[in-house]
């Protein structure tokens, strides 16, 4: 006597199919490293084309990409660096003379920062010293990144206290800068305090204002050089983890045989 057909239900088309989100997430976790390091490198790029425009006289391109700069950095031009002229930095009394304006009209940074340059001073990167300090070494540290993973080195990961310690300088120098700035005082413009502890060993002008080489210029730029050092070594070896790829499960297929 022949045993009854077993019955199974029928398998879903569904599940055989990898659906468009899985592709991506599988995209994802395979190239995260070179889509992130992509979209960044856009994004920390963008800011240098806004002085070639300006001197290849595409003003509409360079004054966009000053515009929507903005949103992410104050764009002092005391602490810009300036392509296309004699000097690479100016000093407030420049600019002011410059734009055919006295430095206290200037005073404000809502004002001063909307100075980009002229044909003869040249015109400035869309990032401060700051900024670039910051982007460009997050860019940097993670093209190195990807060059010692292609190599087979794992980087690994930066404890949080010691990461803690890469980005606290900036931190620092920052929020020095902040209450200077909006209180109007003087003690980071003139740097007594690092002369007296130096015992000024460097020309006073190297502890004065913000020109390319003095202090505040150099600290700037060491400090976010430190925090995007910071940033990489702690966040990438996580997000390494976070995006590593998952065993892929083989679809299976059932066989359904009718007993006898």
């Amino acid at each position: 006597m022949n045993n009854p057909e077993i019955m199974t239900p029928p398998v879903s088309s569904t599940s055989t199919k990898t659906s468009f989100g899985d592709k991506i997430n599988r995209w994802l976790e395979n190239h995260w490293l070179f889509g992130f390091n992509a979209a960044w490198g856009i994004f920390v790029t963008l800011p240098w084309l806004a002085p070639i425009f300006m001197g290849l006289g595409l003003t509409w391109p360079g004054r966009a990409i000053y515009f929507v700069y903005s949103f992410f950095c104050h764009q002092l031009p005391e602490r810009s660096w300036f392509l296309f002229g004699p000097q690479f930095s100016y000093t407030q009394a420049q600019i002011a003379a410059a734009w055919g304006r006295t430095v206290p009209e200037i005073s404000n940074e809502l004002v001063r920062r909307q100075f980009i340059g002229t044909v003869d001073m040249g015109w400035k990167v869309a990032w401060s010293d700051r900024m670039i300090g910051m982007y460009m070494s997050i860019f940097i540290f993670g093209l190195i990144y990807a060059l010692l993973r292609e190599w087979g080195y794992r980087w690994p990961p930066m404890p949080w206290w010691l990461f803690f310690l890469f980005i606290l300088p900036m931190a620092l120098d920052g929020t020095t800068h902040l209450i200077n700035d909006a209180l109007r005082l003087q003690f980071r413009q003139t740097n007594a305090w690092a002369a007296w502890l130096t015992f000024h060993a460097f020309p006073p002008e190297f502890y004065a204002d913000d020109m390319f080489g003095s202090l505040n210029s150099l600290l700037r730029l060491i400090t976010g050089i430190l925090f995007g050092f910071g940033v990489v070594g702690f966040l990438w070896p996580i997000m390494e983890s976070e995006f590593s790829p998952l065993p892929k499960q083989s679809d299976r297929v059932v066989a359904v045989k009718h007993m006898q």
